[in-house]
C-alpha cells in the first residue's frame, strides 16, 4: 500500500483497528516507554518512534502493520516512513486516547494489569 497521488495516507478509523486487532492484525505502538507503562493495548508491540529506523528488521515487508500512538500524529510520521521504505502500513486514526474512548481493552506496564 502506497500513500496517495494527493499525499493522503492509508488509515483506518478506531473502530476499524480494535476489529482488525482482536481477529489477529499486528499493531505496533510507537509510543515511548512510559506512555506505553501508563496503558496500551493488550495485543499491541512496542516501538518507540525514536528507535524504529533501528528496529526495522523486526517488521516483515510481507505483513501489514496498524501504526499506533498517543492521538494520532507519531503514527501518521513512522506510517509515511515506513511505506516509503517498502513496509505496508496503516495510520490509526485517533491513537490510543480514541482506542480507550472506543471502549478498546487497555493494560498497564509490563504485567499486562487491565485498566478501565
Amino acid at each position: 500500500m502506497a500513500v496517495a497521488a494527493d499525499g493522503v495516507l492509508p488509515s483506518v478509523t478506531i473502530e476499524e483497528a480494535i476489529a482488525r486487532v482482536t481477529t489477529g492484525a499486528r499493531i505496533i505502538d510507537v509510543r515511548e516507554q512510559s506512555e506505553w507503562d501508563d496503558l496500551h493495548a493488550p495485543q499491541a508491540e512496542l516501538l518507540p518512534m525514536s528507535a524504529i529506523g533501528d528496529r526495522l528488521d523486526e517488521l516483515s515487508s510481507e505483513e501489514q502493520v496498524l501504526i499506533i500512538c498517543h492521538s494520532g500524529g507519531r503514527s501518521a510520521r513512522v506510517t509515511a516512513s515506513l511505506i516509503h521504505a517498502g513496509y505496508d502500513a496503516v495510520n490509526v486514526e485517533g491513537g490510543m486516547l480514541a482506542w480507550r474512548a472506543a471502549g478498546g481493552v487497555v493494560v498497564a506496564g509490563a504485567s499486562g494489569e487491565q485498566r478501565d
